[in-house]
């Protein structure tokens, strides 16, 4: 049973700045990309009021303090023993700043608060510490903790979290039974192909990385157009990561830019919703680059919710719509 009354955009974002990165890049090495999220989370806002979207804001909880006495009083009781520590943050805590003016890479009250106030942004969960639920020496225990002292602070702030999103994309049926106990509708699954199945860190490999970069710009796995269904928490997968404008592969912009338009075509044409997401970091550098790309996306989503009726709704309202319809079973 298809639970759409009609076709679907939705749009997912990473807000993470610094946390979500510190574990394989050195601050000194990326920083103009989250000094540059301050210019492009108002930008984006911007462009999607313009447009009419609808966009989950998918949020690390520690973003939410605004100084560091409330950063340390979040951490939790459990937390991760990671076998490769430098997934950990807690351990660098020491190396945090004392608030957002004096340090804007780890955290974020105001950014969030600019994404609230603007029409339909939906504030999610990225977890509290942008946890790993697949990296050996964690376990449900800690992954519970964190997730509960993200709701916490997101609460003390007027948030309830609908939708999360897992950091690396790495989950299983057990995170999943957690957060629908924790009172959350939606998360963000992956692909249907082997190249985006969640892994851990070590287990990635490098073919997998070439090969969904390949995908990018060529049609090496469908469109991933889907028809949401719920089992207690409803999974909106993933149909296309946005990719970051790259001066070295400008040459294959108009590749990009007709896999994501295929996408959005079939979805459109098919009664099927289709989810692209990326990082506001991503668009922390080349943001004119970024954002040209991304309005000749809207602009052509526009077209066809003149002509075929495509919705855009954030992750938080979809899954309410699958939960009302009731479907039986899942289909793509």
């Amino acid at each position: 049973m298809n639970a759409l009354k009609s076709p679907v955009l939705v749009i997912s974002l990473d807000l993470e700045l610094y946390w979500g990165v510190r574990d394989h890049l050195e601050l000194n090495d990326y920083k103009d990309n989250i000094l540059g999220v301050r210019k492009a989370v108002p930008a984006l806002l911007k462009l999607f009021e313009q447009y009419g979207i609808h966009a989950t804001w998918a949020t690390v909880g520690f973003l939410f303090c605004r100084d560091r006495r409330e950063l340390l009083a979040s951490v939790p009781k459990a937390m991760p023993h990671y076998v490769e520590p430098r997934l950990s943050p807690y351990d660098s805590l020491a190396e945090v700043g004392e608030d957002e003016s004096r340090d804007p890479f780890h955290y974020g009250s105001s950014l969030i608060s600019a994404i609230a106030s603007t029409p339909s942004q939906e504030i999610g969960t990225h977890t509290l510490s942008h946890y790993y639920c697949l990296e050996a020496g964690q376990n449900v225990a800690a992954f519970r903790a964190d997730l509960e002292a993200a709701q916490k602070l997101a609460a003390q702030r007027g948030f309830d979290f609908k939708s999360i999103v897992f950091p690396r994309n790495q989950y299983s049926g057990g995170y999943l039974a957690i957060c629908s106990e924790l009172g959350i509708t939606a998360y963000r699954g992956n692909e249907s192909s082997w190249i985006y199945e969640g892994r851990s860190r070590k287990a990635e490999q490098p073919m997998r990385r070439a090969l969904r970069l390949m995908d990018s710009y060529v049609n090496l796995t469908g469109d991933n157009c889907f028809v949401p269904s719920t089992n207690g928490i409803c999974n909106i997968p993933s149909s296309r990561f946005l990719r970051p404008y790259s001066a070295r592969l400008q040459w294959l912009e108009g590749l990009r830019l007709r896999r994501i338009i295929n996408g959005l075509n079939k979805a459109a044409h098919n009664n099927k919703a289709y989810h692209l997401w990326w990082h506001p970091h991503n668009f922390g550098v080349d943001l004119e680059k970024n954002i040209e790309f991304l309005t000749k996306i809207l602009v052509h989503f526009s077209a066809l919710r003149e002509k075929d009726g495509i919705e855009s709704l954030n992750m938080g309202e979809l899954a309410s719509r699958v939960a009302n319809s009731n479907p039986v079973g899942a289909s793509a």
